[in-house]
């Protein structure tokens, strides 16, 4: 999926080569890593960290793509694998209790037919063993492509698109929100101030991949 080479025997989606060359960020062994600062005054965010470097035309644009329009949620599942590795040895990521993925509006989620962030979501399940939770946080709203939208106006945006049922069923919990590709931080933030109503104990991040 990243250099559209045959693969070899014991390799899944993703040649070795590329996954050795792949622009990992070691986030999760830095608190106060550059993921991290992006929400420091806007969210009372407990960690937060992206796998990989996005930049364009790269082997991380061409997996992300892959993932979100070629139906390759299998793709999604193994990327989220290497992502809960990484999340399993990082102390800030212990003791989650559910993972939420970011959510899709159903209009969106009926063309594309399924969510890449609960593809990633359901990688990293397999890895922490933790429940993923797509009932709680909803998006009610659909909002305009966040393409050329700078930080504010992406905000604005997506500031009213989502609510949290059974918020109960949070309080008290460690909560991770999951995402493909972090650009502003400005859907996570309105995700995370949605779910702020629940008074979970506290939010993380994670996401596969960080624009610089």
């Amino acid at each position: 999926m990243g250099c559209i080479q045959p693969l070899v025997s014991g390799e899944i989606l993703i040649c070795s080569a590329c996954l050795h060359g792949l622009p990992y960020t070691d986030h999760h062994l830095d608190p106060d890593n550059l993921v991290a600062r992006q929400f420091w005054g806007r969210i009372p965010c407990h960690a937060a960290m992206a796998m990989l470097f996005f930049k364009k035309a790269g082997t991380v644009q061409q997996l992300i793509h892959h993932l979100k329009y070629s139906d390759q949620q299998d793709l999604g599942i193994r990327m989220g694998i290497l992502l809960g590795e990484r999340l399993l040895s990082a102390p800030l990521y212990q003791g989650i209790d559910f993972l939420i993925p970011v959510p899709l509006h159903k209009k969106r989620l009926k063309k594309r037919g399924y969510n890449q962030s609960s593809s990633i979501a359901q990688g990293i399940s397999q890895v922490l063993k933790v429940p993923i939770s797509t009932q709680h946080l909803l998006r009610k709203m659909a909002t305009d492509s966040q393409t050329n939208k700078g930080r504010l106006l992406r905000f604005e945006n997506m500031s009213a698109a989502f609510e949290v049922q059974h918020p109960e069923e949070l309080t008290n919990q460690h909560l991770l929100l999951i995402d493909d590709v972090l650009t502003t931080g400005a859907t996570l933030e309105a995700c995370g101030i949605a779910l702020l109503q629940a008074q979970p104990e506290k939010i993380s991040i994670a996401t596969l991949a960080f624009v610089t």
